[in-house]
């Protein structure tokens, strides 16, 4: 045991038993996980990205806590333990599962159902607690002093902090406030243009089908900010390479109907002679109305498809020394001879309260009450027992080792900087391999391969954000056992409205349907970035058929970046989602840069940026704005609800008044606002 380690003191000592795992403890917990689920599912289909919630779900508990449910600092831990799941779920199902939607001449898209999502949610988060029990002790207890595990320091903090008084949660409602008001104006009135857009005709002599377009919505301010300038900054130069270089250089040399012909390649053209399509293709020009679109969905995707999948394996490769270590340090330290002895102090009266984990037996019954689960049920894709036998068996095997190296790395560097992507990559190639080696090869087995990798990256998504959870309760004194029956009712609750949120948003409004789209996700409203990507590794593996010219442009890309101490997956996934999404995030990160900067020259010192006035403003702009997004999609749903609204818009006689540049400058001029009141609040440090 480490001096650190021995030094602990718990700040609600192990003799004291306040008030913990209570019923409104569990209810307020699960509500903020609904609410915090949907805005995360919100978030990363657009953008790819998610935020940690764990802390502005502390700040609000403290605050309801205080007000209304005359809540302990343990009941107000058990508030953000059960609610924090429903981001680390969200970001799970989001980042894997729409790709059922884009597998070979939509062999998944059957799978795409509430009850599949509800399905492999559950199990996946399940997955993910259940095997972070035999761990606890040796990754948050034992190397106390080496893994800080930053996100549940921080989250420890807010609550010492919110015990000891304060106004925290104060600075997140104004943030959500003015979010929820930007976004009534821009999103139902739309006195606020959505996306203001400078671009160049293709006709252009010297730069042809450039495009600078920005989604000015609160959400992307506020990540930009928490993400900080370098993040951000890395973000927005892959957008940059992509939309002002080699769009307009591949518009110059590609021919129209070339990239017309791509695209019918890629299924988002039925032929040359039907018009539309990426861009509004013109049969009888041969032109499209927008190039930059055309060429961004032919070519641009897949490159950026190809820079991630690099930049992925490159950040795990960085980690494998972490990811060894890790492994064998917590096979020793969750030996046979290890947990017996464990489990005999449990069962005594001497153990500590602090000390007291579940059994490690619901562990083992649990793995396999699951793997059961996944032979029977129908949901998991598979042509015999045998099949789903391999599922289950991967989803184990994967499960417990990233499982293991998930809390480990979140340990050192964070949740938001985990490469679950990566992870999940290493697991659909693993599985495709294992696959081909077995001779299931071909569509039929595509949905299978994304079921394994899905569940594990919600398992290593939720693994990453239980440690951050058992390390704040560590700090603050709570009994593991409840945080871990919190756990399992946050990862069930939040999964029931992570699936029916996901299914809302796809369904396509009367405009998309016009168009001929009967899915919302994978349009330009909700990219759904990672899903796409998972699921063209997925066909090109399983089919010995993948665009590897294109890939291997975007790897080379990654590999290049990474040499020269870039994050090549950061800068991968900026060159693969629109510029409209990047640059609004980069504006965030570049106001954090410039109120930093100004505390440095003022000498000012902030102990914990979390708890800045500009990090908790941010969080509202983010949980506002997202939450605002869903709410208005999920009344776009209704057709009569969606004609209502229609109405209200000023748009067109704003256009009409100011012209469109007019419209959209206001618009940008509006976002210069709202960034303008985040940097005054973040100026105001005290």
């Amino acid at each position: 045991m480490s001096k650190s380690t021995a030094d602990h003191k718990p700040f609600v000592p192990a003799t004291e038993s306040p008030a913990e795992f209570t019923l409104k403890a569990i209810i307020t917990g699960a509500v903020f996980g609904v609410l915090f689920g949907a805005a995360t599912v919100y978030l990363s289909l657009k953008a790819g990205l998610s935020v940690s919630a764990s802390i502005p779900i502390a700040v609000l508990a403290i605050s309801l806590g205080r007000k209304f449910l005359n809540t302990t600092i343990l009941e107000n831990n058990i508030i953000q333990t059960t609610g924090s799941a429903g981001e680390s779920i969200a970001s799970g199902v989001v980042f894997t599962m729409p790709g059922f939607l884009f597998l070979t001449n939509g062999s998944g898209a059957d799978f795409f159902n509430y009850w599949t999502i509800l399905t492999l949610a559950i199990l996946g988060g399940l997955i993910g607690t259940l095997m972070m029990i035999p761990l606890r002790r040796s990754l948050i207890v034992q190397e106390h002093g080496t893994l800080p595990y930053p996100e549940g320091t921080a989250c420890a903090s807010v609550l010492i902090a919110g015990e000891k008084g304060g106004d925290f949660a104060k600075t997140a409602y104004q943030g959500l406030g003015v979010a929820l008001l930007y976004a009534f104006l821009q999103k139902v009135l739309h006195l606020v243009a959505e996306v203001p857009v400078w671009a160049t005709k293709q006709t252009n002599r010297y730069f042809p089908s450039a495009q600078v377009a920005g989604e000015i919505t609160p959400e992307y301010l506020g990540v930009g900010y928490i993400i900080g300038f370098r993040i951000s900054a890395v973000l927005v130069g892959g957008g940059i390479l992509a939309w002002l270089g080699l769009i307009p250089l591949l518009a110059t040399l590609v021919p129209g109907d070339t990239i017309a012909l791509q695209l019918q390649k890629l299924g988002y053209l039925a032929n040359l002679q039907t018009a539309g399509g990426p861009g509004g293709w013109d049969p009888t020009t041969h032109t499209f109305n927008d190039t930059a679109a055309a060429v961004y969905r032919a070519y641009i995707r897949q490159i950026g498809a190809g820079a991630v999948t690099a930049g992925g394996f490159m950040t795990l490769i960085k980690t494998i020394p972490t990811i060894v270590s890790s492994f064998k340090q917590s096979f020793s330290k969750a030996s046979m001879s290890a947990i017996e002895k464990e489990e005999k102090l449990s069962n005594g009266n001497r153990t500590p309260r602090t000390e007291q984990d579940l059994s490690v037996r619901i562990v083992v019954i649990g793995s396999i009450a699951l793997a059961g689960l996944m032979v029977v049920l129908p949901q998991i894709p598979g042509d015999s027992v045998l099949t789903k036998l391999l599922i289950a068996l991967l989803v184990i095997i994967f499960g417990f080792f990233f499982v293991t190296v998930s809390s480990r790395i979140v340990g050192l560097i964070g949740s938001s900087s985990s490469p679950v992507s990566g992870m999940t990559i290493a697991t659909i190639m693993g599985t495709s391999l294992v696959f081909i080696g077995f001779g299931l090869t071909g569509k039929l087995y595509e949905p299978a391969v994304l079921v394994v990798g899905s569940m594990i990256c919600v398992a290593a998504a939720n693994a990453g954000g239980t440690s951050q959870d058992l390390k704040t309760g560590y700090l603050v004194g709570a009994t593991p056992k409840y945080q871990q029956m919190a756990l399992f009712i946050g990862v069930i609750v939040s999964s029931l409205v992570v699936g029916a949120t996901v299914k809302v948003l796809d369904t396509p409004t009367p405009d998309l349907l016009a168009q001929g789209i009967t899915h919302a996700i994978g349009s330009d409203k909700f990219p759904a970035p990672q899903g796409t990507l998972m699921a063209t590794l997925i066909k090109g593996l399983l089919s010995f058929n993948l665009d590897w010219q294109f890939v291997l442009v975007g790897a080379f890309i990654a590999f290049v970046f990474e040499l020269v101490g870039v994050s090549a997956l950061a800068f991968a996934v900026g060159l693969y989602l629109p510029l409209s999404t990047t640059l609004p995030i980069f504006t965030g990160g570049l106001v954090k840069a410039i109120a930093d900067w100004n505390a440095k020259r003022k000498g000012i010192v902030e102990e914990d940026a979390d708890l800045g006035k500009g990090s908790l403003f941010a969080t509202g702009l983010v949980a506002g704005g997202a939450l605002a997004g869903v709410l208005v999609a999920l009344l776009s749903v209704n057709e009569s609800i969606y004609n209502g609204l229609a109405v209200l818009t000023l748009e067109p006689a704003l256009a009409d008044t100011l012209g469109e540049g007019g419209y959209m400058t206001l618009g940008a001029l509006a976002f210069i606002g709202l960034a303008t009141i985040l940097w005054r609040v973040a100026e105001n440090r005290r």
